[in-house]
């Protein structure tokens, strides 16, 4: 039988989920609309307001999926990608690097905030919520760094390569979603993932069940 205490964890973990990645495409957006681009904004993408920035499988079933399976314990998810026109950057190779590093950067930052309201809650209830909190930015952080097109570390890896060969490579985007689900089979959580935020959970010194 549900109670009331895992309906309550389940809303929680969705509001941070949201939270955090609404915040990740905002600043997308924001980055590139301050570098001269105006697509975010003509495309209805540099907003706050979550409903512009859900993906229908990857904002809402895969999120409420991942819950029920882990008994509320974890979740991950992703949002549609803020369009981006690096040809209305003044500076496409430097700009398009700062343009990818924001969304991972501002998870982290969510996730240092969070690990500071942990060490000084006082409240008994919290430091679950807040731990599920600090590993949902970590993930979307972590993941979105690994160089595989179109996750956000393929626009910092092109932006250190010669013209020629970072447009192939950002062209690669369809390809690259093939090849991050196989990596996802084939336990990329697990061996990869898990180590790393461990790592970074020891840095913060969080002590997690994950």
């Amino acid at each position: 039988m549900i109670q009331p205490a895992d309906i309550l964890n389940f809303v929680l973990i969705a509001i941070i989920l949201f939270v955090s990645i609404t915040l990740h495409e905002y600043s997308h957006g924001f980055v590139a609309s301050k570098f001269g681009d105006s697509t975010p904004k003509a495309s209805g993408r540099l907003t706050l307001n979550p409903l512009a920035h859900i993906d229908i499988f990857g904002t809402i079933i895969l999120p409420i999926l991942l819950i029920v399976l882990s008994s509320g314990k974890f979740s991950f998810g992703y949002a549609k990608p803020v369009p981006i026109n690096p040809y209305h950057f003044k500076n496409p190779k430097r700009d398009i690097l700062w343009v990818g590093l924001a969304g991972p950067a501002v998870n982290f930052i969510i996730a240092l905030l969070l690990t500071v309201i942990l060490k000084i809650s006082n409240y008994s209830f919290i430091p679950e919520i807040i731990i599920e909190g600090i590993l949902i930015n970590l993930i979307l952080a972590i993941f979105n760094l690994i160089p595989i097109p179109p996750l956000d570390g393929s626009r910092v890896i092109s932006a250190l390569l010669p013209y020629r060969f970072s447009y192939l490579y950002l062209r690669m985007g369809t390809i690259g979603s093939f090849v991050i689900i196989l990596l996802i089979m084939a336990g990329f959580f697990r061996w990869f993932m898990l180590p790393v935020i461990t790592s970074v959970l020891s840095l913060l010194n969080v002590k997690a069940a994950i």
